[in-house]
C-alpha cells in the first residue's frame, strides 16, 4: 500500500482518495459563533476491553467418537491427567459441552486444533 503526496492510496489495482487532517496549533481559524466546535464534531465511542481475559477451548459432544477417544485426546491437546480427561468427558457427555482449556488464545487455539485432529467439534469463546 503507498500513499502518495496528494492523499491517493493504492493497494494493488483498486486506488481510493482519501482526505487527511491535520491539527495545527500554530494555526489560528475563524470561529462563527453557530459553528460547532471540534468536540462537538468529533464522535464519542465507548470501547469495552478486558486486558488479560483469558480465552476458553469448548468441546462439544457428539454421536461419534468413544469416551476413550476423547480422553485420549484431550491429554494430547491440554497436557492434563487421565482423570482429569476422563471428568472432562464426562461433563462434554452429560451437558452437551464444556470448557476444556483456559489460557492466551494462541494456546486455546492449539488445544482446538489438535482436538480437531480427530473431527472433534470446538469453539474458541473470549
Amino acid at each position: 500500500m503507498e500513499v502518495s503526496k496528494s492523499g491517493v492510496v493504492s493497494a494493488g489495482r483498486e486506488t481510493t482518495k482519501r482526505s487527511i487532517f491535520v491539527q495545527r496549533e500554530d494555526v489560528e481559524f475563524p470561529r462563527t459563533a453557530d459553528m460547532p466546535s471540534t468536540e462537538e464534531l468529533l464522535p464519542q465511542i465507548e470501547v469495552e476491553t478486558t486486558v488479560g481475559a483469558p480465552a476458553k477451548c469448548i468441546l462439544y459432544n457428539d454421536d461419534w467418537h468413544t469416551f476413550d477417544e476423547v480422553i485420549v485426546q484431550l491429554v494430547k491437546a491440554t497436557g492434563c491427567s487421565i482423570e482429569e480427561a476422563e471428568q472432562l468427558t464426562w461433563e462434554v457427555h452429560t451437558n452437551g459441552k464444556a470448557s476444556v482449556y483456559e489460557g492466551a488464545l494462541s494456546q486455546c487455539l492449539r488445544v482446538s486444533s489438535i482436538l480437531e485432529e480427530i473431527a472433534l467439534h470446538t469453539s474458541i469463546e473470549m
